[in-house]
């Protein structure tokens, strides 16, 4: 039992641990230059996000606005407090989960949903706007205004959304965009003899060959001109490098019965299947088309397709393999090396380890091109050395055993490292007794070493099967999937799944990121119950211990 006087000192002490009425005692011992450390960082964190809101408010996207609001208040009720401690560890990395893992992971749902790809890329609104103005034609006798290229300053010249810098003939001077004409203030702005735009504040002109570059982007881009009651009634288009005319649209929009007539054919398009198509059924669509809900469309399109159909199982078989093969043999590979190595007998094992991980050093964009130009049949070093006349990159099966056996190359050094470790951290002890026990070098390594080095390197081996199932890199740079057999380009003998999707998705003349990332919802479940069995079989191995 504790004694009255005790039990007094005990209080007494855990008082003086309390605040105090003045403030917490624990600020006062805190260092100044912790305080102003803290309170810059957040103030420079709050600044940062400002300025991202503010970039974001710019472009539109009221959601991703409200999303960065919420950021920084989580960023001040976190920090500024002395509340929440375990949150202000959690807090950076649940962040950058939710914006690097979650966030990507909902943006492809969602765009599998959608029909998002190559001329459906915009609003509707933004495709009739781009619609309207690409059909400009100039109006007979009207002035013309001197013309530069610009894009929004802080943008890349190459993918920035262009604009035209324009001067009239009365020397005033306008900023054109897809949303119009605006007036641009003269202050700050340096112009040529010509009157031509040479800078502006907040604009970054092009050179004639980053406007050449992007002349594909400047050939559907016109200034829509619009009147008092928001109808446009001409438009600006671009003729030569440094001038611009004022013309009348030849396609023209009615909002109500959501059309677009051709004022010189006198063709009617409508509205079918987000594009504008001939209401007579003969011609063309309109190749501007918009972005809009298709429901499962995609997933049903990825069972459907005839080209997909028919090889998904013969590309599936080989992904599993593929994936399942590399884990085991680079592991065992690795192993092996990494036993080798931690034997203590050997001299100069820091250089032969040293030595051991050079493949895994260099970027596989060299080495999988290196590989390739190894295994060519005719001038290839392995044929060479060897006298050898194999086919390795024109016969299915020699394709599919030079990449194992690249990826062989590529991938024991990761394990290698890795066993290295976990060899490292078997106790002398268990290896000890069982030699004791009459066990032999093999006998150790198969039940003793073996089954601990699982306990440690399962997990790695499940996110190693799940990386190689989407070996996009190696695949493509080693032989972008080929050989193609049986006289078609779609499916290829080494192809994965990914592989093969991005082909028919992207590698296309009309690329459809929509009908990607259905695909890539769909390996990702594949991926993720293959690893859900994997890790419950891992589980059995905890009994190791």
């Amino acid at each position: 039992m504790m004694s009255e006087t005790e039990r007094s000192e005990r209080d007494a002490a855990l008082q003086s641990l309390e605040p105090t009425g003045e403030g917490l005692e624990f600020s006062s011992r805190t260092p100044l230059w912790v305080q102003i450390v803290k309170w810059g960082s957040i103030g420079l964190s709050i600044v940062v996000l400002g300025w991202m809101a503010q970039q974001i408010i710019e472009a539109g996207h009221w959601l991703m606005v409200s999303m960065v609001g919420f950021i920084a208040l989580c960023v001040i009720a976190v920090y500024a407090t002395r509340r929440a401690i375990p949150a202000k560890y959690l807090f950076p990395g649940v962040l950058l989960m939710l914006l690097l893992q979650i966030w990507p992971l909902v943006y492809t749902v969602q765009i599998s949903f959608t029909n998002f790809g190559d001329g459906h890329i915009s609003s509707k609104e933004e495709a009739i706007a781009s619609i309207t103005s690409n059909s400009v034609r100039e109006v007979e006798g009207s002035s013309r205004y001197a013309l530069n290229i610009a894009v929004p300053e802080g943008s890349d010249v190459a993918t920035g959304d262009v604009a035209y810098l324009l001067t009239d003939a009365e020397d005033n001077y306008y900023v054109g965009t897809l949303d119009g004409l605006e007036e641009l203030p003269a202050d700050g702005v340096e112009a040529g003899p010509t009157g031509r735009i040479i800078s502006a504040p907040g604009w970054t002109t092009l050179t004639p060959q980053q406007v050449n570059e992007r002349s594909a982007d400047l050939a559907d881009f016109g200034v829509p001109v619009f009147d008092d009651a928001g109808e446009q009634t001409a438009g600006i288009k671009q003729v030569g490098l440094s001038e611009a005319f004022v013309g009348t649209p030849t396609k023209v929009y009615d909002e109500e019965a959501d059309t677009i007539t051709d004022t010189v054919t006198g063709t009617v398009y409508v509205a079918e299947d987000a594009n504008f198509v001939p209401e007579n059924g003969e011609g063309a669509a309109l190749p501007q088309g918009w972005r809009e809900f298709v429901g499962f469309d995609n997933y049903t399109s990825a069972f459907t397709n005839p080209t997909l159909r028919e090889g998904l199982t013969k590309v599936f078989v080989w992904n599993v393999f593929f994936a399942a093969f590399t884990v085991g043999a680079t592991f065992i590979l690795g192993m092996a090396i990494a036993i080798l190595m931690n034997d203590e007998r050997l001299k100069g094992k820091a250089i032969y380890r040293s030595i051991l991980i050079l493949p895994y050093a260099l970027p596989i964009y060299v080495t999988a091109l290196v590989w390739a130009s190894m295994f060519n049949q005719d001038f290839g070093l392995i044929n060479g050395l060897f006298g050898l006349d194999i086919p390795w990159l024109t016969n299915a099966w020699w394709a599919r055993a030079a990449l194992l056996l690249t990826n062989l190359w590529l991938g024991f050094p990761y394990w290698f490292i890795v066993c290295t470790g976990a060899l490292q951290a078997i106790p002398n002890d268990v290896k000890e007794a069982a030699q004791i026990d009459g066990a032999g070098p093999l006998t150790t390594i198969r039940k003793v070493i073996m089954p601990l080095l699982l306990v440690a390197v399962g997990p790695l081996m499940i996110a190693s099967f799940a990386f190689n199932f989407n070996n996009f890199s190696l695949i493509w740079l080693f032989n972008q999937g080929g050989p193609f057999v049986g006289g078609q380009s779609s499916i290829g003998s080494t192809d994965l799944l990914i592989s093969l999707a991005y082909r028919l998705a992207l590698g296309g003349a009309t690329p459809s990121f929509g009908f990607a990332s259905a695909i890539s919802v769909i390996i990702f479940f594949l991926v993720a119950t293959i690893s859900y069995f994997g890790f419950r079989q891992t589980a059995a191995l905890e009994d190791v211990n």
